[in-house]
């Protein structure tokens, strides 16, 4: 036979000190305390065994012995030079070609053992021989079903004795031993924790090995350690989860043991706490601000202090000046002078100037002291001031013992010369009055003129509000042709006030540029319109025919803040169908036979029933109502009467629901069109208002809506009925036919 020797150049380990040769069903085995090689004849050349299945990376794994069975499974020992563990396992033989089934989990008992020899047996017994005995291997007696392994918490442990926990349970729920709901809390004070764990596995316990780690403190879990205790110390305050798991011979991996605890934060670090901390420095903050603001202060008060002596005067003249303008000028002339530097003058139509004059003041002046005549002057006029402001009249002047004061100014009115002459009445009543209580024969001139007047202020350094005119030279030619205790006026005057006051005709007054001008002295009140008919208080009656004078001017008012107020695309609620419902609750309420001051009542809110579009389309009743309420006071309507205006225009709220006979007369008014010949137009005019604003969407469906609502609808009053219900038939009729 030939020999050949072989090399490292071959393909063999380096530095290798021994070779085993073992035959078996898949060649020869070189084995080598570097690994297991097989030799390829044609290359001449060894290579490691990938057949077998062992892992060689290391190039340190050796193996030996190797014994082949009967069946060509292939027994060995084998480990890694350097440790002392040893793995004996069987290669069981899968078929030529073919890489061997390795197993070595039976043999993990004997992993302490050096094996040196392996005899096969009969009946599948197997030998293995060592230098610390013998070792009997019968398959048949093997038990291949996995282990069960468990691991439990034995004790935990805070502080360093306080034992809380004491292993009662083997459970693995998310709290071992402990209920669910029941997660313990410890004072930071026990934030050193100890864990005492074990797995009850009695085959080498020595090679039980346990891993864990701390959840929120631990990031991963630690390497396989043979020990039974894990201790954690200076935790932090916070939730946390201990997790314990084992590991035993046979690598079975055991559930993991859990137990949940809380460390609770110390006090100084608690929610309370800080919330102290926060008011102590928001405290320290407010302090140090209140300082820093309060020497601010002591320095700002002292420049305060001396700007104020300074700017005191400065105000003191300033409101002096504001106040001596209020008294002197009108509030809107007053207004617009402080706001532009200067006043616009106004004309005006219809102003009743008044001019009175003391009778034989130069002889009263001549005998008496003069302090003592300014003081009688001024009870004069401060009487007459009160009177001209209690009945809406402005104070024009004083000029020496003559007085002036003129009614429709600055706000127009037709009531003023019956205003004027109700205060020329109270100052001779005055005077009568003050005669009785002095020595001196105090007694006084009154004329009295109405007409046109322009208005304005004149000067400028010192203010003066006056007007301008025939008017008031007129008046003051009245006043120079009276007598004494009597008020004298135009033929004008008389003719506006000749139905409330008992007036006696007394001649005529030449007038330059004017001709001759009939004059009357007023005797008084007519006596059915004055208390206890003395003619001198006015009644009830007086002020309700009043009344009607002053809707005239809340009726031209309000109409002008229509006309220029309302939306453009009003076409049915607009200033004529307003003039159309006061038309109509007149000549309804005569029908209806109400009286004068229901009349009166029924026209105001006829005026006002739609007003509250000035402001917006929905709910406009409640916006009327409230416009009438702002309004009505500045014409002298009680509350009583503002109430009845106000349930009456809302009773037109659609649908109407009247109650009483006046409400019922405006819901006819002003459904008055569903009875009249303009029907088809005026309700055209509704139809594109509603249409625009989306509230209806054809005009076969307005057609529809509108036949219907006829059909349904009934005339409260049995004067409506009479002028309307005829007209109202025919209007249906043609609504049927379009339909």
């Amino acid at each position: 036979a030939n020999i050949s020797t072989c090399f490292e150049s071959n393909g063999l380990p380096k530095n290798h000190n021994w070779i085993d040769v073992y035959n078996s069903a898949q060649g020869v085995l070189f084995s080598t305390q570097k690994g297991v090689y097989r030799y390829n004849y044609k290359k001449d050349m060894f290579y490691i065994d990938t057949v077998l299945g062992l892992d060689y990376s290391s190039s340190k794994r050796w193996v030996y012995p190797i014994t082949e069975d009967n069946n060509s499974n292939l027994w060995l020992s084998s480990g890694v030079e350097g440790i002392f563990d040893k793995e004996t396992a069987v290669a069981y033989y899968k078929g030529q070609g073919k890489k061997y089934l390795l197993k070595s989990v039976p043999f993990r008992k004997i992993k302490d053992y050096i094996i040196e020899s392996i005899y096969p047996d009969f009946n599948n017994v197997v030998w293995f021989g060592g230098f610390d005995g013998l070792i009997r291997f019968d398959p048949k007696y093997y038990n291949n079903a996995p282990i069960f392994l468990k691991t439990i918490l034995r004790q935990v442990i805070i502080g360093h004795d306080s034992i809380v926990f004491c292993g009662v349970s083997t459970t693995n729920d998310a709290i071992t031993g402990i209920s669910d709901t029941l997660i313990p809390k410890f004072q930071y004070r026990y934030n050193h924790i100890t864990f005492n764990f074990s797995a009850p596995f009695f085959e080498s316990p020595e090679y039980v090995f346990y891993q864990y780690y701390l959840e929120n403190f631990d990031k991963e879990w630690s390497t396989w350690e043979h020990i039974h205790l894990k201790e954690y110390t200076n935790l932090y305050e916070g939730q946390y989860v201990f997790h314990v798991r084992a590991k035993n011979i046979y690598n079975n991996l055991s559930k993991e043991a859990t137990y949940h605890f809380i460390i609770k934060p110390p006090v100084w670090r608690t929610w309370y706490a800080v919330l102290i901390y926060l008011v102590l420095l928001a405290s320290f903050i407010l302090m140090l601000l209140k300082w820093r603001a309060y020497s601010y202060a002591q320095e700002k008060f002292k420049l305060e202090y001396l700007l104020a002596e300074r700017t005191e005067e400065l105000v003191k003249q300033k409101e002096r000046a504001e106040d001596l303008i209020a008294n002197i000028l009108p509030k809107d002339t007053a207004e617009e002078l402080a706001s532009k530097g200067h006043a616009t003058r106004k004309k005006y139509k219809m102003v009743t100037v008044l001019f009175s004059d003391v009778q034989g003041f130069t002889q009263i002046a001549e005998h008496m002291n003069p302090e003592k005549l300014l003081d009688e002057l001024d009870k004069f006029f401060l009487q007459f001031d009160i009177v001209v402001e209690k009945l809406g009249i402005e104070k024009i002047k004083t000029i020496g013992d003559a007085y002036m004061c003129a009614g429709g100014i600055p706000q127009k009115n037709r009531t003023n010369p019956i205003d004027v002459i109700m205060s020329a009445i109270e100052m001779q009543q005055f005077m009568k009055i003050l005669r009785k209580e002095s020595v001196n024969e105090w007694d006084i001139r009154i004329g009295i003129h109405t007409g046109p007047v322009i208005a304005g202020v004149v000067g400028s350094k010192k203010f003066s509000y006056d007007i301008w005119g025939d008017t008031v030279n007129i008046a003051s030619r009245m006043e120079s042709s009276g007598k004494a205790g009597e008020i004298n006026i135009s033929e004008v005057t008389h003719e506006l006030v000749k139905d409330f006051f008992d007036c006696e005709y007394r001649g005529k007054l030449p007038v330059k540029y004017k001709g001759e001008i009939d004059m009357y002295f007023v005797k008084g009140i007519k006596p059915e319109l004055s208390v206890n008919s003395e003619g001198i208080m006015p009644n009830e009656e007086f002020f309700k025919k009043l009344q009607f004078i002053r809707f005239t001017d809340l009726e031209e008012t309000l109409m002008n803040k229509l006309d220029k107020g309302l939306p453009q695309n009003l076409y049915y609620h607009n200033i004529k169908h307003t003039i159309d419902v006061m038309v109509q609750v007149e000549i309804f309420g005569l029908g209806e036979n109400v009286s004068r001051d229901e009349l009166l009542l029924l026209k105001t809110a006829a005026l006002f029933h739609d007003s509250g579009f000035l402001i917006g389309y929905e709910d406009h009743e409640l916006l009327s109502i409230k416009i009438a309420k702002d309004i009505l006071p500045q014409y002298q309507y009680t509350d009583q009467q503002i109430k009845t205006i106000s349930e009456m225009i809302f009773a037109t709220k659609f649908p109407p629901s009247p109650r009483t006979k006046l409400e019922k007369i405006l819901c006819d008014a002003d459904l008055d069109y569903l009875g009249r010949a303009d029907f088809i137009p005026v309700s055209q005019s509704l139809f594109r208002e509603l249409y625009e604003r989306g509230k209806i969407h054809s005009i076969d469906e307005w057609n529809k809506l509108q036949y219907e609502f006829i059909r349904n609808h009934q005339y409260y009053t049995e004067t409506a009925r009479e002028l309307r219900n005829s007209k109202k038939s025919t209007k249906l009729d043609e609504l049927n036919n379009l339909e």
